[in-house]
């Protein structure tokens, strides 16, 4: 091939390969701590707040229940010389059962609590995610990044700035 041509062909191709590669404008990036997000807004204190308060009463049942079995056993343990064989081994059956009683509502409470629990972090988190999202589109990021990040720089943070939103948002405590 003759070198002109050749370098003309070189030269146009170069041309062509400039002129497909795409003009990148600046790329603004966000970085979001997820975890702090879930730590300190008002709609995670509020609705951890709720389900500790819905789940109260039962805590406070099966520490009477522990109570109740624990005053039965001091009294077992201080009346057993007197008892008879009998009424002994009755009332340490019941102590048992009531023993395996409680532990199975502890039991019964705890999966309810994380069932109530999960339901409540799950509404949370779409919560937390549509409010990143709308906090992107209104600031023009395009692309923010949460978890997985390693390092960044504190200038590309909107956790701060996300946090306010939601800050702004929240209902008023009662009684305050």
């Amino acid at each position: 091939m003759n070198p002109v041509l050749k370098s003309t062909v070189l030269a146009l191709a170069a041309t062509f390969a400039l002129a497909a590669a795409p003009t990148f404008a600046q790329t603004k990036i966000g970085v979001v701590d997820y975890g702090r997000l879930m730590d300190e807004s008002p709609q995670a204190t509020t609705a951890l707040d709720a389900i500790r308060n819905e789940f109260a009463p039962k805590q406070k049942e099966l520490v009477t229940q522990q109570q109740v079995l624990k005053s039965r056993e001091e009294k077992l343990q201080k009346d057993a010389a007197t008892m008879s064989a009998d009424q002994r081994t009755r009332t340490e059956k019941e102590l048992r059962d009531g023993y395996r009683d409680l532990e199975r509502k502890r039991q019964e409470v705890q999966e309810d609590f994380n069932a109530r629990r999960n339901e409540e972090m799950s509404r949370l988190q779409r919560t937390l995610i549509e409010e990143v999202r709308t906090y992107a589109k209104a600031q023009g990021f395009d692309l923010v990044l949460a978890d997985g990040v390693l390092y960044t720089n504190p200038t590309l943070d909107i956790t701060p700035a996300v946090l306010a939103n939601l800050k702004s948002r929240a209902p008023a405590p009662a009684g305050r």
